[in-house]
């Protein structure tokens, strides 16, 4: 589960940057996107969660084919 989280924040915090990079906000006003650091963070806790929820789909799906 860890390893599944774990990238998953590592992805989504370099999207997140990366989201801020090329596309942000110019204006800087943006919540989340105004600052590296906000956009960086947020896309971090995006990507763990989605990295939980693909985790939790895959041991559910083990367990319907084990059955």
């Amino acid at each position: 589960m860890k390893v599944f989280t774990i990238t998953g924040l590592i992805i989504g915090l370099t999207a997140g940057f990366l989201y801020w990079y090329f596309i942000g906000c110019n204006t800087g006003t943006c919540a989340i996107t105004g600052q590296w650091h906000t956009s960086s963070l947020y896309g971090a806790v995006m990507g763990g969660l989605l990295g939980n929820f693909s985790y939790d789909l895959k041991k559910k799906k083990s367990e319907k084919t084990a059955e």
